[in-house]
């Protein structure tokens, strides 16, 4: 199998930081790190509007539909370095609902690319807002960023949050709150 561009690169990467590529622990790293790298950045090869729209309804209910604690993992655009913690998505149903699996599944066709937290929460919104056409969608993440964490200012008890609020969510501080604390509260 003739090496690619990446493993190439892998390669190349190592001999700079005065590793030996071919030492028996390295020989395979470089086609690992290409195959992890295919995997953490699949994103780019994916629609999330074609995901929602793969489990669309057409449903009466109009209260508040929260998915939380959604498992996220990234890759940070700046160091390449990985983040990750929890989404909390919320929208209000305008006749139309989504699969509940596909809302966890928009954020991964986001988060598996090169991103900042803040565009990622934005995108998720955007894409579930343009896509379902609801009364509001509410996103709210929190994550651990290594790139502080690993190096930089070493704050390894940081934590990012980020938000972003679209329709009712924005308009009605009573749905805003009711979020907020529905996020905030365990309910078992």
């Amino acid at each position: 199998m003739a090496e690619n561009n990446i493993e190439s690169a892998v390669r190349t990467i190592l001999e700079n930081i005065g590793e030996d590529p071919n030492r028996e622990g390295l020989l395979k790293t470089p086609e690992r790190v290409s195959k992890a790298y295919e995997f953490l950045t699949q994103g780019y090869h994916q629609d999330a509007k074609e995901v929602l729209e793969s489990a669309l309804f057409a449903e009466t209910y109009s209260e508040m539909v929260l998915v939380k604690d959604i498992e996220v993992y990234s890759l940070c655009e700046h160091h390449l370095l990985p983040f990750f913690g929890k989404a909390h998505i919320a929208y209000i149903p305008n006749g139309t609902i989504v699969g509940l699996s596909k809302i966890p599944r928009v954020v991964d066709v986001y988060s598996r690319r090169l991103q900042v937290q803040e565009r990622l929460t934005i995108e998720i919104r955007d894409c579930i807002q343009e896509t379902l056409k609801p009364l509001g969608v509410a996103v709210v993440m929190e994550c651990q960023h290594l790139c502080m964490q690993m190096r930089g200012v070493n704050k390894q008890n940081s934590l990012t949050t980020t938000s972003a609020f679209s329709g009712a969510f924005l308009e009605d501080d009573k749905s805003r709150k009711e979020f907020i604390h529905l996020i905030a509260n365990k309910l078992k």
